[in-house]
């Protein structure tokens, strides 16, 4: 556990310095909004990916995805590694796998990171003593910037839906409709995605959430994170009839600490309603918690969601 704390830590300090660059891609066109303006959360650079033959005569669905600097291109993240959405995406709709999609990334601000992805109902359900424990691992295991600690993340959510999306809609040929409107991430970027999805069901129509970061912190010792978040899923799940919802885990490096959480997960989805008409729960076992594991198998959320 302690090199796994260590790598996260690692982690966050190169996200925290990651140098913002315009992302190169293979395949389709991209276009970087820096600094997008927001009221609600610090601004931040956002990239929007179109696919090759991308025309106005057309309407496409949307997926917004979380830590959209490392989606791309690996020259510009830390650790050298990306998703790759660009070719994988295309690859897809080349073979008549998925629908033809824009890709909205919105990249973290590392200190931020986690206040902006953390469930803040949950969070808020916590006491005031588990609250100050929240805060005191987050520091100890993240950096000193998270000495004011604040959870954000339903301003994150705010940004997304009134001032992001209507501006994606105004400026590109998108289909609007919660059916047709995706968010995607992995880690605290699946936790948010799959917020998201509860906080805005009449929005957002999908989720994949990848490696999904249930514990919040790096510890299991007196963490009530993980029932608070499920208490809440109990009661905000959207419905069965109108989203579709995919989650995966692995089981090495940070993957390791989610396999124990899975039988209560399933439960959950299952009580709501949840099948494998609308749900997914994928486990692959000897996948750790990277860029590298998420792109071998982003392939298959894609075409879950955006089968044709």
């Amino acid at each position: 556990m302690k090199s796994i704390v260590l790598t996260n830590i690692f982690a966050m300090f190169f996200l925290i310095n990651c140098i913002a660059q315009i992302p190169k891609v293979k395949q389709g066109t991209i276009k970087q909004y820096p600094n997008f303006a927001t009221q609600y959360i610090k601004p931040r650079n956002v990239d929007v990916w179109l696919p090759n033959g991308y025309t106005k005569e057309k309407k496409y669905p949307v997926l917004y995805m979380n830590d959209g600097q490392m989606l791309f291109d690996t020259s510009i993240n830390w650790n050298k590694s990306s998703w790759h959405v660009d070719e994988i995406v295309t690859k897809l709709i080349n073979e008549n796998k998925i629908k033809e999609i824009i890709v909205v990334a919105i990249w973290n601000t590392g200190p931020e990171r986690h206040s902006d992805y953390c469930p803040q109902k949950p969070y808020e359900k916590s006491t005031a003593d588990e609250k100050v424990m929240l805060k005191n691992s987050v520091r100890k295991n993240g950096a000193s910037v998270f000495n004011n600690y604040e959870i954000k993340s339903d301003y994150y959510l705010k940004f997304i839906v009134e001032e992001l999306k209507p501006f994606i809609d105004k400026n590109y040929s998108t289909l609007t409709r919660k059916e047709n409107t995706f968010i995607a991430g992995s880690s605290m970027g699946g936790l948010i995605s799959l917020y998201a999805i509860c906080e805005y069901p009449e929005v957002f129509g999908n989720a994949a959430c990848l490696s999904t970061h249930w514990p919040v912190i790096f510890t299991m010792e007196n963490n009530p994170m993980p029932n608070l978040i499920f208490n809440y899923l109990k009661e905000k799940l959207p419905d069965t009839k109108s989203h579709r919802i995919y989650m995966d885990y692995g089981d090495l490096t940070l993957d390791a600490m989610y396999p124990p959480f899975q039988p209560k997960v399933n439960e959950i989805m299952t009580e709501k309603g949840y099948s494998e008409n609308n749900w997914v729960n994928k486990y692959f076992k000897g996948e750790d918690h990277s860029e590298k594991a998420w792109s071998k198998r982003l392939h298959v959320p894609l075409e879950f969601l955006l089968a044709k």
